[in-house]
Formats: C-alpha cells, sequence, structure tokens
C-alpha cells in the first residue's frame, strides 16, 4: 500500500508516506533526512517508496540547500573586533590575530593599546586578553599551538597557512581540514583551493565546489564571488547573479565589479543593481572609524 501524500510537502506528515500507518505512542515516524517533506515507519517502507519518491525528494533536497545557500549572511565571516565591537575589513592588512587568544583586532585598536602601553611605559600586552606579547616567532608559535590544543580552528587555520609557506602542504592540508570540521568558513575556502590546486591531493571538482559553498554560507565573500564566475562560465546567469550580489552587500570589491559588467549586459535590473550599491558602500563604510584611520596614517609614515 503506498498513500499519495508525496504532494505534501511540508515536513508536518504524521503517517508513513509508504503504509499509511499514523504515528502513535509506540509507532514513531523518521523524516527523510534529504527533503525533510515525508516520514518513513521502517527502514522496509522507506526502502519500497524509493522509486516513488526519488525525484521529488531529490527536487526538494535542491530547494532546500538553495535556500540556505543564497541566505544573505548579516556581516562577513571576520565578524566583529572584539574591542571596538565594529565589521573588520576584509582587507586583512588591516587585522592582526593575536597569537595568544586568536582573537582578530583591527588595527585601530591595536594601536591605540600600543600607544598607551607606551605612554604609559607598560610591557606591551593584548588588547583583548592581556596577556603579554611574545617576544619571538618560537614563542608565538607555541601560543598558537597552545590554542589548537582547545580546538580553535582559528589557530589550526593559521597554523596550515604557515606549514603551507614553508612547503609543508601535507600538515597544512590537515590542519586546515580539521578548522573546516570545525565550521570555520575560512579554513573551507582553504580547503576549496587545496583541490582547486591539487596540491598534497588529488584536483576535485566536486570536494571544491563543497568547501565553496559551505564557506559561502559562513559568509566568505571570495567563496561566494568565486561560485558567482563558475556560475557565469556554466550559462547559469540567474544563480550567478545572485551569487554575486550577495558579495557584493558584504562590502566585496571584486563582486561589484563583476555586477557592472552583468548590469551592461541587462542581467540585472537597475533596482537591484542601485540597492546592492548601497548596501555595499554600507557595509565598507561600517568598518571606518577615527582609530582605524589614524591606524592607517601612522602605518604609511
Amino acid at each position: 500500500m503506498s498513500t499519495n501524500l508525496e504532494g505534501e510537502a511540508d515536513g508536518t506528515m504524521m503517517c508513513c508516506a509508504s503504509c499509511g500507518t499514523a504515528e502513535v505512542d509506540d509507532i514513531k515516524l523518521k523524516t527523510c533526512t534529504a527533503c525533510k517533506s515525508v516520514r518513513y515507519c521502517s527502514v522496509k517502507c522507506q526502502k519500497e517508496h524509493r522509486l516513488q519518491h526519488k525525484r521529488a525528494c531529490k527536487k526538494r533536497a535542491a530547494e532546500l540547500h538553495d535556500e540556505i545557500l543564497f541566505k544573505q549572511p548579516e556581516r562577513s565571516y571576520l565578524g566583529d573586533c572584539p574591542i571596538c565591537c565594529l565589521p573588520l575589513s576584509l582587507d586583512k592588512s588591516e587585522s592582526t590575530m593575536m597569537s595568544c587568544c586568536s582573537k582578530i583586532i583591527c588595527n585601530g585598536c591595536a594601536c591605540s593599546n600600543d600607544l598607551r602601553m607606551f605612554q604609559e611605559k607598560l610591557e606591551l600586552t593584548c588588547p583583548f586578553c592581556r596577556n603579554l606579547d611574545p617576544e619571538s616567532k618560537e614563542e608565538e608559535i607555541k601560543n598558537i599551538m597552545k590554542r589548537v590544543e582547545l580546538n580553535d580552528p582559528v589557530a589550526m587555520l593559521q597554523i596550515s597557512f604557515r606549514r603551507y609557506r614553508s612547503g609543508d602542504y601535507d600538515d597544512a592540508f590537515a590542519y586546515a581540514n580539521k578548522a573546516a570540521a570545525l565550521g570555520d568558513a575560512g579554513a573551507h575556502y582553504r580547503m576549496a583551493m587545496f583541490y582547486h590546486e591539487g596540491q598534497c591531493v588529488e584536483k576535485d571538482g566536486k570536494k571544491e565546489l563543497y568547501h565553496l559553498e559551505q564557506a559561502a554560507i559562513g559568509g566568505h565573500p571570495k567563496a561566494r564571488y568565486n561560485l558567482g564566475v563558475e556560475e557565469m562560465n556554466n550559462g547559469r546567469t540567474g544563480r550567478a547573479v545572485k551569487h554575486l550580489i550577495i558579495a557584493a552587500k558584504l562590502g566585496h570589491d571584486d563582486s561589484v565589479d563583476a555586477l557592472k559588467d552583468s548590469y551592461e549586459d541587462g542581467l540585472v535590473s537597475k533596482e537591484d543593481f542601485a540597492a546592492t550599491l548601497r548596501a555595499h558602500q554600507a557595509a565598507v563604510e561600517a568598518t571606518k572609524s577615527p582609530q582605524r584611520e589614524a591606524a592607517e596614517e601612522a602605518r604609511k609614515e
């Protein structure tokens, strides 16, 4: 017996999609993990219903995936500076990761802290946790490894970059993989690059795409931009534009440039393009402050 419940893709079905058995105290139904739309009383019923359900399941699963993929993140994966609570710039030269606590501090707060330490003739300390600054590269690495032992994905990714620069690609991959498994968007993007370049691992387009999508969902604008370019190259312009708009609203300049070309080609409406430009400008302005501007001027001197 097979019930005609396939059209009720609302995730609230209270009877087995295959045999129609209702959920009662002694019968617990399990939801299809892919589409979340139908339930089954047993593995046997799920297998029997598979052929009938397969097409609708695949379609609904893709819809659910896109709902997550194309949701606009509130902020970039870098988040806010924990001192001034302003969004961190996408330009990583404008912030510093502290080896003692793995916090990423904007240059404005870091410079203000250093200036105060100098004026009061105090030893330099971390602006966040107040631990003393490391006196050597060896001590700095030791601090980061302590954070790695605590399963800190930011520290793991930092070690991955350092291992990569030293030519230890296997270790670089391993640390990035661990950080990605902990949900770090930056690590997912790094993993995508490993699978794209084929260093210490075979090139794998599917795994590259998976990590790019996970990074994009986590608010990584470069990953989102790459997805947009790939979709554009494959002729899926609608999906490409969605990716570029999301990345541009996070303050990503290359995505704005790509959207300008898409607008000239008639792929983006005037209203959407204008709204994206305003959102991009707002995202960029949100990363600015007098302290950060002073730090930038000091760096140029």
